[in-house]
């Protein structure tokens, strides 16, 4: 079987490496991919949100699995293209990616159905965020886009003046773009952070192994957050 990555990221690199370990695997291809990436696979000069041109790839190459990485061609709708074009691909759909592509429709949904969360407010006009940072007594506090930011947009503030800053770059300065058009002003918590993933096809789902991720740039989580500047699992952090 010959298979596609899409993305180009330290998370694809360690896709492509593990994929290519399975005896059927023939040809592997990642597409945007990188310098490492192309020792251990095909890096074709392609667009990744160009789901045509992606799609007749796929076909040219009798290409039989497409696995997606990265966030935005998914909350864009690459999986919802490839399945109307018939072409197998592992990834969530554009209305089941709108749990990463949005924070406020992820935290509308967790209140909704009371799944244990943060406490939060969204905002869409800066002036009403930072009114409601001007009621807040002094703390820590997490200020987020709502939308996509590749990783960067999640900014923990220790005070609420580090809080107005954030709300100021997200909405006026327009740091990530239409990313932080809206924002989610969160309760700050403390403890150890540990990702837990499932694989599900909508009714059956299998669990993999808790990992941790570490975000911050710089030694002792110094620096702002990242798409991630490390990870490992398992994590002595959660058990059974």
């Amino acid at each position: 079987m010959n298979v596609l990555i899409i993305g180009g990221g330290g998370r694809e690199h360690t896709l492509v490496w593990k994929i290519r370990q399975h005896p059927e695997v023939k040809q592997i291809y990642c597409i945007p991919g990188n310098g490492g990436i192309a020792a251990l696979a095909g890096c074709p000069a392609l667009d990744a949100g160009d789901f045509p041109a992606l799609a007749s790839f796929v076909r040219e190459r009798e290409i039989g699995f497409t696995v997606v990485g990265p966030e935005q061609p998914l909350v864009d709708g690459i999986v919802d293209y490839f399945e109307a074009e018939k072409l197998p691909i592992f990834g969530p759909n554009r209305s089941a990616a709108r749990l990463e592509g949005s924070k406020i429709f992820s935290k509308q949904l967790m209140a909704k159905y009371d799944i244990p969360t943060a406490g939060f407010a969204e905002f869409d006009r800066v002036e009403a965020a930072l009114k409601y940072l001007s009621h807040l007594p002094e703390q820590p506090i997490v200020v987020k886009a709502d939308g996509l930011a590749a990783g960067k947009g999640s900014i923990v503030c220790p005070d609420l003046n580090s809080a107005r800053e954030a709300v100021d770059a997200l909405m006026r300065q327009k740091i990530f773009a239409a990313a932080g058009s809206k924002v989610v002003i969160e309760e700050f918590m403390t403890g150890e952070e540990v990702s837990i993933f499932a694989i599900t096809d909508g009714r059956d789902y299998l669990t993999l192994t808790p990992a941790q991720d570490f975000k911050r740039a710089l030694d002792g989580d110094r620096g702002k957050n990242t798409g991630g500047m490390g990870s490992y699992a398992p994590t002595p952090f959660l058990t059974p």
